[in-house]
């Protein structure tokens, strides 16, 4: 027994050429006319016994055909695309091409458009249901039926910059500390027969990779960095940490013909279990360096103090004097509270 390896195939793109829609469309109704006004004459002929019945039979039969088979069937090939929008059209399950470009087009009645992330809502993006089309666009919706329910479903596939903002997720820092964190991802579709053929539906396949991709990102950096060294942490340093996070994602959804414009964390958080503890660490750790400047700042103005009474000759102060001034200057510059001096009118000794 021998067994085949089959090598996956990456699409590349293929731009179709459509004749114009509107030519085509005048020329089948004005088509259709003429054989309509030949199967009547036909039956007038029979009826009438007018001509020979040969003739009469053949108008019938290919006036009927065309008017009523092949009319209807090239009304079919009729597209209307708008701005950053396009088809991706096979034909009995061979890739032609991807129809392009805002206009009116016609192509061959047996394509169909393919795009199986066509009406599925997910949280890939804040992607547009399937509209309902205006008159002047029904025509170009006569070959999406779906085969299952019969419904007219929008295959058209969107070029245009698209959203995706994923769930908020739980995810373990560098540090092990459980926090929260969210993201927004601008994408778009580069390459169309990628996007249809490579992976099974391409809007949930990039909000799976954006999830492997944020927590393997996660991974590698502390929540923040007290320390205040050049050390990356994600609330630091999140503009470093959105390049990487978006090069990530682009390595994975390459295969799907995706392009990753940007990447931002939109939330950040510790997890509720820990954001108490960390909350008081972090008030801790204000307080310290609050007081930390308030010692600074006092010394420096007992320094001052003591320098300019020795320059400007007021008080003479012997070591002991000086460390109860000391003592008592400290006191009611880093005190919480303010200070109730007591007035000594007597001599200092």
């Amino acid at each position: 027994m021998s067994v085949t390896n089959e090598k996956k195939v990456h699409h590349e793109e293929i731009e179709l050429r459509a004749m114009n829609g509107m030519s085509c469309l005048i020329m089948n109704i004005l088509a259709v006319l003429a054989f309509t006004a030949a199967f009547i004459f036909g039956i007038v002929m029979i009826v009438n016994e007018n001509g020979p019945q040969a003739i009469a039979l053949t108008l019938i039969i290919v006036g009927s055909l065309y008017a009523f088979v092949v009319g209807p069937i090239l009304f079919v090939g009729l597209k209307i695309l708008k701005p950053n929008e396009a088809f991706v059209m096979t034909l009995f399950g061979k890739y032609i091409g991807t129809l392009k470009g805002a206009g009116f087009y016609w192509v061959n009645p047996f394509c169909v458009a393919v795009n199986p992330a066509a009406g599925v809502t997910s949280t890939t993006s804040a992607a547009v249901k399937p509209q309902t089309d205006t008159i002047a666009s029904a025509i170009s919706s006569l070959n999406s039926f779906d085969s299952a329910s019969l419904g007219i479903v929008n295959k058209r596939l969107s070029l245009k910059d698209m959203t995706l903002n994923n769930d908020k997720q739980k995810i373990n820092d560098q540090l092990g500390n459980p926090i929260i964190i969210g993201i927004v991802v601008i994408w778009r579709v580069v390459n169309t027969a990628k996007a249809v053929f490579n992976v099974d539906n391409y809007k949930e396949y990039l909000s799976i990779q954006c999830d492997s991709a944020l927590r393997n990102i996660v991974r590698l950096y502390p929540y923040d960095n007290p320390s205040n060294d050049n050390e990356e942490s994600l609330r630091g340093s999140s503009q470093e940490v959105a390049e990487k996070l978006r090069d990530e994602i682009q390595k994975k959804v390459e295969v799907a013909g995706l392009e990753i414009v940007e990447a931002r964390i939109t939330h950040l958080s510790y997890s509720e279990e820990i954001a108490a503890v960390m909350l008081q660490r972090q008030q801790a750790s204000a307080i310290i360096d609050a007081r930390n400047m308030i010692v600074e700042g006092a010394v420096g103005m007992v320094e001052m103090a003591l320098s300019k009474l020795s320059e400007n000759d007021i008080v003479e102060l012997d070591e002991e004097r000086k460390a109860a001034m000391v003592s008592n200057l400290l006191v009611v510059l880093c005190g919480n509270r303010d200070a109730q001096p007591v007035v000594n009118s007597g001599s200092i000794y």
